[in-house]
């Protein structure tokens, strides 16, 4: 399994960016998809975006598409997603997850190992 370590969430104002940013730890993490997902307070997990283990295919929810951008660095074991015109309906706990495959789903059940969270929260 890939441990996983986000950072970089926050808070932020309605219109804002961040990026938050997701390292690994398994040197599989070059061959490994990856994904973003959320959790809203009193909501289910939601995909978010995913990427490709070389970055071939990228799939974003119809939410964020055109505002978030997910990428990777497979030389640092990072994927990132940033995040651009950012709303109040954005504010969730923002989780990253790998997949033991090079194929990206949009799916949370194809993907095997998961990082803490890290909140991010924007205020209107």
């Amino acid at each position: 399994q890939v441990q996983l370590v986000e950072s970089g969430g926050g808070l932020v104002q309605a219109g804002g960016s961040l990026r938050v940013s997701c390292a690994g730890s398994a040197r599989t993490f070059s061959s490994s998809a990856m994904g973003w997902f959320r959790q809203a307070p009193g909501k289910g997990r939601e995909f978010v975006a995913a990427i490709s283990s070389r970055s071939s295919s990228i799939y974003y929810a119809d939410s964020v598409k055109g505002r978030f951008t997910i990428s990777r660095d497979n030389a640092k074991n990072t994927v990132y997603l940033q995040m651009d015109s950012l709303k109040p309906e954005d504010t969730a706990v923002y989780y990253c997850a790998a997949r033991s495959s090079p194929f990206a789903t949009m799916a949370a059940a194809d993907f095997g190992s998961w990082g803490q969270g890290t909140q991010v929260t924007v205020s209107s």
